[in-house]
């Protein structure tokens, strides 16, 4: 496909996802008109009409990511309708399978042989996404730790409460052990230079004992 026509199709495409999304979360164009106004972003009726309607050749870069928010939907979802296209032309003269191009647009294309090279761009995302990983390992370790200490402490007998707290113990030291590989890699990662994402409340404390410790050593 030329370059001109798979330009005119990466608009349509966007133009009717942002059609369906705005028709699955009931708004009108002047509705979302409005909710993009009060992003910060004004987008006008026209703007949106003439989109959906196929009357732009084009969209432009703030338009879509307001426009996404505003619809509360993911941008890369206009960009590449999973289960609704089974393949796209990912560039001219590429087509791929949906999946496939939505993988590559985010960088999770399956792991070469080798891990990405210090520094490169798929390092750093993969980096940032093991954090992600160990951020939801500690945080459900933890919850659950509580959880187990909470209903330990309300059973009214004896002897369960003692098995209880025995298993609650267990649950916090995994949860110890998580929050301890947490505050490692968010070091390694400041090591390399990169700014840790702000911790969720319930894990602040994986900080507050990295800044107690690099104030001690």
């Amino acid at each position: 496909m030329a370059s001109d026509a798979w330009s005119a199709e990466l608009t349509a495409r966007v133009a009717e996802q942002i059609r369906t999304a705005r028709t699955a979360a009931g708004l009108t164009v002047a509705q979302t008109a409005d909710a993009c106004a009060a992003l910060g972003v004004p987008v006008p009726k026209t703007t949106i009409t003439n989109l959906e309607l196929g009357r732009r050749a084009s969209v432009d870069l703030a338009e879509f990511l307001v426009l996404a928010r505003a619809l509360d939907v993911p941008p890369i979802t206009l960009l590449f309708p999973l289960g609704k296209a089974a393949t796209v032309e990912l560039v001219p003269g590429q087509s791929v399978s949906t999946w496939e191009a939505l993988a590559w647009f985010t960088g999770e294309a399956p792991a070469a042989d080798a891990p990405a090279p210090e520094g490169s761009a798929q390092h750093l995302l993969d980096t940032f996404r093991a954090h992600s990983d160990a951020v939801a390992t500690a945080a459900a370790s933890t919850r659950l730790a509580k959880e187990r200490r909470r209903k330990a402490t309300a059973a009214p007998d004896p002897a369960r409460r003692a098995a209880l707290l025995e298993a609650a113990a267990a649950y916090e030291a995994l949860a110890a052990e998580d929050c301890r590989e947490l505050r490692d890699f968010r070091r390694r990662m400041t090591g390399l230079g990169l700014v840790p994402p702000p911790l969720p409340e319930a894990l602040a404390s994986v900080d507050e004992v990295a800044d107690v410790a690099g104030e001690d050593g």
